[in-house]
């Protein structure tokens, strides 16, 4: 009874430490996922970034070439410019100015 008694104390302290190097290596797995999610969300954040910029550097482009545009076409026709910015400022003026 006496070797009973001395072993079941000694059984539970492996146990015991069975269950602390168990939850030792799970922490260090689950540091190690947080560590290659983190590193995966600032890849993909630095792709969408990168993707960003690409559109917005087009839009650019675009709207320079648009004003280039627009600025060709006032120098080449004054007046009819002169006739399209009246029509419509009076159709906005219009549109407003009605209760």
């Amino acid at each position: 009874m006496a070797a009973e008694k001395t072993t079941q104390p000694a059984a539970k302290d492996a146990e015991l430490a069975a269950s602390k190097a168990a939850v030792g290596e799970a922490y260090e797995k689950l540091l190690e996922a947080r560590d290659h999610f983190k590193a995966a969300a600032q890849a993909a954040g630095m792709d969408v970034r990168q993707d960003a910029l690409e559109q917005l550097l087009k839009g650019r482009e675009k709207a320079e070439a648009l004003g280039d545009q627009a600025t060709s076409y006032v120098r080449e026709k004054p007046l009819a410019t002169l006739g399209i910015a009246f029509a419509a400022g009076f159709v906005l003026a219009q549109l407003f100015s009605r209760k």
